[in-house]
């Protein structure tokens, strides 16, 4: 019997299905991810062998370094492993320097030398938590190279300076091979990347400023924030951008007023969310041509032709500040001076917009002043602001330091030979690991690895690299675990992982000038790198752990401290105070995902203390123009808010209808004067009352 196939399916219809399904697959992101992967293996492979290749030939003591320093300094873009393998040579000279500088001078007291290194090392780590971006990776090699040149030098430190030269050398033969294969070899630019990145990003604002026009009032309030996570991740590629071999790179001035404009555009979305909400649910009838200005906005945020918007924008902007003029100045009715509050942070938000728009589309060519002067925001740009906090990176510094004072002791005290190695493997998991607040999973994953990794060599070491006599048989039988070990690199939830079997295969498997197959030393070194990982855990875990409520209250009693400077005058400019707040939000949304005891109101809570401090520090800075009792209400109200967001306000939220009767006397003073900034303060006033969340009554009745 033969079955023949459907009549309605032809040969040809089957084929192109066929073909069909091989292209999707070939499209699919999880088979683009694959093939990313493999590809980095692959070079990050050819590098590692040539790097091990020139360390032979030249006669360097220990070539498998130049292995380990090209898995450690190899990133999935070629911008990233440039700037990367730069800071790895900068802190590894700089690490090698303060070894040579500190061991010789304290070589009778062994106590005093391990003292002196752990300093240098826990110096190392406060720099980098402060430093907080690329560039901390410098201070984090110098401190990884004085662990592991130092310690094992503190009781034979005649060979010092012998030692640090050779690890100079053998990582900057390892660094010059990952960055030619990386930037050479099938390259893949940051730039791709970065651009990508901030289309969805734009993308994503324009989904925010029109779902504030729902005035639902902040619902999905996390997913919001996602903005101030977005930009954070902009950042970090857009430091490696200088070093990416693209030709049309985005310009630094460009990137940096894309970034002030979406800064400032969430909390402004949280602003006409609010009002829109307030108008309505107040019974006030809004004019029809505010009402007919947010539906033409709603259309303009969802038009795909950039022309129409383009052009769109500029009507749209003259409308909105024609109502905002009109209803502002006569204020008849109890809403208008709420409906020109709108229509005002609606002229600025499709500003904003707009200004994103062409700065988007000219991002990666140079600037021009006529483009520069037809922008509607500020043309001076200071872009992003990094939260810094010395206190908890002095505090994980310190911890650093304890944990490797104990270990030394214990090395010192009992007279282990292996000690010297295993505190130098703890000095590097401080480093390397130690730029979060839970450092622990981290080395966990790492240890998982490590364990693949000791295995893995102990079988090349006694197994089958006695069988090998040739350069290029070595490679082949390298080739298997590297490879599947690089793969895994690629993919951030394994790159840990990965990491302990990469690191641990040159170094255990005997990769070095001749093989030796010493069985015992092999075993010891397993037993001291298990040890110092394993009391690395402990150590870091009592004192390096940062819990994430308390990193969740550090951060919002910075803010509100800063609220309260600001309230004072004591401030740096709208720009900063946006984009260090940003940042902040950016810090707290990951902590608040993983805290149990913590709840999604927090992002509002730090939202309102950027928007309360944009409202005080620009009152603050009118009280010059103002005279008289109007100028003093107005700085007594500052800072009464001063003292209640100050350090050492009682913890908690402030009563936002402690503040409504300082408000609402200070509204009439204001709206019965003849100064000529009126508008414009009681625009900041009307702004104030609703980031204090003074907008309703005590009985939760609307008041606009």
């Amino acid at each position: 019997m033969s079955i023949s196939p459907p009549a309605n399916r032809s040969p040809e219809r089957t084929d192109t299905a066929r073909a069909g399904a091989v292209w999707h697959f070939l499209r699919a992101p999880a088979t683009k991810a694959d093939a990313d992967a493999a590809l980095f293996s692959v070079k990050s492979f050819a590098a590692a062998m040539l790097a091990y290749y020139i360390a032979l030939r030249i006669g360097l003591p220990k070539p498998f370094w130049a292995i380990v320093t090209v898995y450690i300094v190899s990133q999935t873009s070629a911008g990233a492993s440039l700037s990367r393998g730069v800071y790895r040579l900068a802190g590894t000279i700089a690490g090698a320097v303060a070894t040579v500088a500190i061991v010789p001078n304290v070589v009778n007291d062994p106590i005093a030398c391990s003292a002196a290194l752990a300093c240098w090392i826990g110096l190392c780590l406060f720099f980098s938590l402060l430093d907080r971006t690329p560039r901390a990776y410098a201070f984090v090699l110098a401190g990884y190279t004085a662990s592991l040149i130092g310690f094992p030098s503190v009781l034979d430190p005649g060979a010092v300076f012998d030692t640090a030269s050779a690890r100079v050398q053998e990582i900057s033969i390892g660094i010059l091979c990952a960055v030619l294969a990386h930037r050479y070899v099938l390259p893949k630019p940051m730039t791709g990347q970065f651009t990508g990145k901030l289309s969805a990003t734009l993308r994503y604002a324009r989904w925010l400023a029109g779902d504030a026009l729902n005035g639902t009032r902040g619902e999905n309030r996390h997913d919001r924030t996602q903005l101030a996570v977005d930009l954070l991740a902009l950042q970090g590629l857009a430091t490696h951008l200088p070093y990416d071999a693209a030709t049309a790179s985005p310009r630094r001035e460009k990137r940096r007023l894309i970034h002030d404009r979406l800064a400032r555009l969430l909390p402004l979305a949280t602003e006409i969310e609010e009002r829109i909400h307030c108008l309505g649910a107040g019974g006030y009838q809004a004019p029809e041509d505010l009402i007919d200005l947010l539906g033409a906005v709603g259309t303009w945020i969802a038009s795909v032709d950039l022309g129409e918007r383009e052009g769109g924008a500029i009507a749209l902007i003259a409308r909105a500040r024609l109502i905002q003029k009109r209803l502002g100045a006569d204020a008849a009715m109890p809403g208008d001076r709420l409906a020109a509050n709108l229509a005002g942070h609606l002229a600025e938000m499709i500003g904003l917009l707009r200004d994103c728009d062409r700065l988007g589309q000219t991002i990666a060519t140079a600037d021009r002043p006529r483009e520069r002067a037809s922008l509607h925001g500020p043309r001076r740009a200071k872009g992003y602001v990094y939260h810094r906090d010395p206190w908890m990176a002095g505090r994980a510094a310190l911890g650093a330091i304890v944990g490797i004072l104990i270990g030394c002791a214990f090395w010192i005290w009992s007279a282990w030979p292996e000690g010297g190695t295993a505190v130098s493997i703890f000095g590097v998991c401080c480093t390397l690991f130690g730029n979060v607040d839970a450092p622990v999973p981290n080395v966990l994953k790492y240890m998982v690895g490590l364990i693949y990794g000791v295995a893995i060599s102990l079988a090349y070491n006694f197994v089958i690299l006695p069988q090998v006599t040739d350069f290029a048989v070595l490679v082949a039988v390298l080739a298997p675990a590297f490879l599947f070990a690089g793969s895994l690199q690629a993919r951030p939830p394994t790159t840990f992982l990965a990491l302990g079997i990469t690191l641990t295969i040159p170094i255990l498997s005997g990769l070095g000038t001749a093989y030796a197959g010493d069985f015992a030393a092999s075993l010891n070194t397993v037993i001291a790198v298990f040890m110092a990982i394993g009391f690395g855990m402990v150590s870091m875990s009592l004192f390096q752990t940062i819990p994430v409520d308390a990193a969740i209250t550090r951060l919002l009693h910075l803010s509100r401290r800063d609220v309260s400077r600001r309230a004072l005058g004591g401030a740096p400019n709208e720009a900063h105070w946006t984009s260090l707040m940003i940042d902040r939000t950016a810090l707290l949304l990951p902590r608040v995902r993983a805290s149990r005891n913590t709840h999604w109101d927090l992002l509002d809570d730090t939202l309102r203390h950027l928007r309360l401090g944009h409202a005080v520090g620009q009152l603050r800075k009118t009280i010059p123009q103002l005279k008289g009792e109007v100028g003093n209400e107005v700085n007594d109200l500052l800072c009464a808010i001063a003292a209640g967001f100050s350090a050492k306000a009682p913890r908690g939220p402030v009563d936002p209808l402690e503040f409504d009767r300082r408000i609402d006397t200070v509204t009439t003073r204001v709206a019965g004067s003849a100064i000529k900034t009126r508008l414009r303060v009681l625009d900041l006033l009307l702004d104030l009352r609703f980031a204090l969340g003074s907008s309703n009554t005590a009985d939760g009745t609307p008041t606009p």
